[in-house]
């Protein structure tokens, strides 16, 4: 059930490909997931008239929110964590880091994944929808089953004490374990999320202009801007090693 190590150190390719997929079963279902939401509460809407465009506005716009507020946690995880760790293909086992969200949930970064596909999941299909956020959290419920694992092995009995205390996708709405005094990292963490502030950034584009060329503009430009943080990311990390 858990993740290969193949999946882990490829995970970035694996979720992109569960959403081109995802995407793709337009040709299948040509009925957009956003659409089919308005015409279930709404079903005598004349979809082309101004008041179902505006309301179609509005879902994207919420769509763009929840990538937002997906893009806020894994900031905020990203801050005590590391965006090296974060990004990094390989599995970090060595420390336990239970600082920041990692005190009310074990795995906020992946807890994230789920609004950022239930909200750009709205511009592909009802299948779609239910492809990518059924997909990408079976995948990060296998990445979690992973680096469980992983810790357990390296970390022994203070992580068993911590699997105790925290819930391990669900937050708490109290801290679960104290503080260790770690100071959060901010500009490391929002240069190393910028991907996903992008992302709600096409999204939001989308929403205001429902025109998909210059939403793939802003989407290009966030992957665009992953690939030069890792790339920075790579860098630092081996000028650490000499």
């Amino acid at each position: 059930m858990r993740a290969t190590k193949f999946e882990f150190e490829n995970r970035f390719w694996v979720i992109a490909a569960l959403f081109s997929a995802g995407f793709a079963l337009s040709d299948v279902d040509h009925r957009n997931a956003a659409v089919a939401l308005l015409r279930l509460f709404w079903g005598t809407l004349d979809m082309d008239s101004p008041q179902a465009i505006f309301y179609l506005r509005l879902m994207f716009a919420a769509g763009a929110v929840l990538v937002f507020l997906a893009a806020l946690l894994r900031t905020w995880a990203t801050a005590y964590l590391g965006a090296e760790v974060v990004h990094d293909a390989s599995q970090h086992s060595e420390a336990l880091v239970a600082e920041g969200p990692f005190r009310y949930m074990r795995n906020p970064l992946y807890l994230a994944s789920l609004p950022m596909a239930a909200g750009i999941g709205l511009m592909a299909s009802r299948t779609g929808w239910f492809f990518l956020v059924g997909g990408i959290w079976l995948f990060h419920y296998r990445l979690i089953l992973r680096e469980e694992a992983g810790l357990l092995e390296s970390q022994g009995e203070s992580y068993r004490a911590y699997l105790k205390a925290v819930p391990r996708f669900w937050p708490s709405l109290t801290p679960r374990v104290p503080s260790g005094g770690r100071r959060p990292r901010w500009g490391q963490a929002i240069a190393g999320e910028m991907f996903f502030w992008l992302l709600g950034a096409g999204q939001l584009c989308f929403a205001l202009t429902l025109n998909i060329r210059r939403a793939a503009i802003v989407f290009a430009a966030s992957f665009a801007v992953y690939f030069i943080a890792v790339s920075v990311l790579k860098r630092r990390a081996a000028s650490a090693q000499r």
